[in-house]
């Protein structure tokens, strides 16, 4: 059976990705932080339906927790076929002058640093030098990485930039060694993200500036994350899809 890795699987994009790579046939790691509780119940939402899943902890602004948690993907679920890098944090929105060296820290370590090592640890098991069949990476980028998001979050749309960056250089490092790395760059999804940069209903405040005039699903950027993720997009690597509403 195909196995995916989905950081940050217990909420949002990552729940959904993860009910949807379930029902694809997909064995589903569904990887969590704190909220032991949201990702059991993805479990057992994919269970009830017949698929296979297991929930795995770890932080993933920690470099020693990532090398555990691939360890136990390894051990208790099988060979890694695909990883969806979507674990991210966003802070308050300010600007610039007024963010402190500890919370740049904070979202370089979770959305950037974590990212750069989980496709690390995941080349480690799908490239042929290392006894793999290759695989599938799809980074969960943000529309910010294009924008900069200018008085809210330019140190998110900054780590994103970087995601984008690795996107490409990557994709280039391993197309001969069987593996793909593309990405999704969502914006203006319904999810709690927005409650966590302090505006809840920061999509109700701008959607008249969305060509489609509406927020997005969790659901409609999983079928993107997916298509990327399964030998269905096998002849492309280094490419984008923004999930934006017409942004």
């Amino acid at each position: 059976m195909k196995t995916i890795l989905i950081t940050g699987a217990s909420r949002g994009i990552g729940a959904a990705t993860a009910l949807l790579a379930a029902e694809k046939g997909f064995s589903v790691a569904v990887h969590y932080n704190e909220n032991k509780e949201a990702a059991e119940a993805v479990v057992n939402k994919i269970r009830l339906n017949g698929g296979q899943a297991k929930a795995f902890q770890a932080n993933v602004s920690k470099e020693n927790e990532l090398i555990r948690l691939f360890e136990e993907v390894d051990t208790k679920l099988g060979k890694l076929t695909s990883l969806v890098n979507n674990a991210g944090i966003l802070e308050h929105q300010m600007r610039l002058e007024n963010m402190t060296w500890q919370r740049l820290q904070r979202v370089f370590e979770t959305n950037t640093f974590g990212t750069f090592i989980c496709c690390r640890e995941a080349i480690k098991r799908m490239s042929p030098k290392y006894g793999g069949n290759g695989g599938m990476i799809v980074n969960v980028s943000s529309i910010a990485s294009r924008t900069g998001s200018p008085f809210e979050y330019i140190d998110y749309a900054a780590s994103k930039g970087a995601i984008d960056s690795l996107t490409i250089g990557l994709a280039k490092e391993l197309a001969d060694e069987n593996i793909r790395v593309n990405a999704v760059r969502p914006a203006f999804i319904h999810t709690d993200m927005h409650a966590s940069g302090g505006e809840p209903n920061r999509i109700e405040r701008i959607k008249e500036h969305i060509p489609l005039r509406r927020g997005g699903l969790a659901s409609e950027v999983a079928e993107a994350i997916l298509w990327l993720a399964s030998e269905k997009s096998s002849y492309s690597t280094g490419i984008f899809i923004d999930v934006t509403g017409g942004r």
